[in-house]
C-alpha cells in the first residue's frame, strides 16, 4: 500500500494520529486534538485540510 494512502486513511479514522505523522508534535497537533475532542468531524475536516495544504 502507498504511504500516502495510510496516512490519508488514519488522518480519517484517527485524525490526531494521522496529524502527528504529517506534522509531528507541534501546534498543528494540539489544535487538531482539541477539535477532535470538541467534535470528531472538525479534527477530520483539520486533518485533511493539512494533508492537501
Amino acid at each position: 500500500m502507498n504511504n500516502n494512502f495510510i496516512t490519508l486513511l488514519l488522518l480519517i479514522l484517527l485524525p490526531p494520529l494521522g496529524v502527528y505523522l504529517l506534522r509531528g508534535l507541534g501546534t498543528d497537533f494540539l489544535i487538531n486534538l482539541v477539535l477532535t475532542l470538541i467534535g470528531y468531524i472538525p479534527g477530520i475536516i483539520h486533518g485533511v485540510w493539512l494533508y492537501t495544504r
